[in-house]
């Protein structure tokens, strides 16, 4: 039913970068604390950037759950479905990093998506996952389901913020500079794009 890869290649890489929507998970150390479950779809938002390693754009829209995880612990699944064609499910299991704007390394990872118009979203972060297990099962029990389009909400939204009113939004919302759970969020105030 099952199997394990030893890293994000051929027909696995294929399916991955196929679907339209992903999920991803990530807990804090206390058992106490929020389990934080998203989707993920805007297309191009996406990159397999080698046989081991990931990275999706990081929005504003949202509380910083997933970063606050993060930056305390790195742990992280991804997971797509095949919602369309031959049943599956590929996982994922990681080290996940919040890239931020201010970060050496964000420019040209910022270059493997260019699909995207960053400045229509309010980009927050990149997420870069390494893999340490990555496998695959069956799906049968996931339904059919079909891809219209993208939703122009987020874009239609977040385009009418510059660095400085997006600074402001994110100072306002609540739990963008600290989780639900307390933990450290996104930085702010937040460094300009480069």
């Amino acid at each position: 039913m099952g199997k394990i890869h030893e890293r994000i290649d051929g027909r696995l890489r294929t399916f991955i970068e196929e679907q339209q929507m992903f999920f991803t998970a990530t807990a804090p150390l206390g058992g106490d604390g929020t389990i934080n479950l998203s989707p993920k779809g805007l297309t191009g938002s996406f990159a397999v950037l080698d046989e081991q390693t990931v990275a999706y754009l990081d929005f504003a829209g949202s509380n910083a759950e997933t970063i606050a995880h993060l930056r305390e612990n790195g742990r992280i699944t991804l997971m797509w479905c095949a919602f369309q064609g031959p049943p599956n499910i590929v996982r994922v299991h990681g080290r996940g990093e919040p890239v931020f704007r201010d970060d050496p390394r964000f420019k040209e990872l910022l270059a493997c998506f260019p699909d995207v118009d960053p400045s229509r979203h309010g980009l927050r972060a990149i997420i870069v996952v390494t893999a340490e297990l990555v496998r695959d099962t069956c799906g049968y029990a996931v339904p059919f389901m079909t891809y219209d389009e993208d939703r122009d909400l987020h874009a239609r939204r977040f385009e009418r913020e510059d660095d400085e009113s997006l600074d402001g939004y994110f100072h306002k919302k609540e739990h963008i500079a600290s989780s639900i759970d307390g933990l450290p969020g996104l930085p702010l105030p937040l460094p300009p794009t480069p």
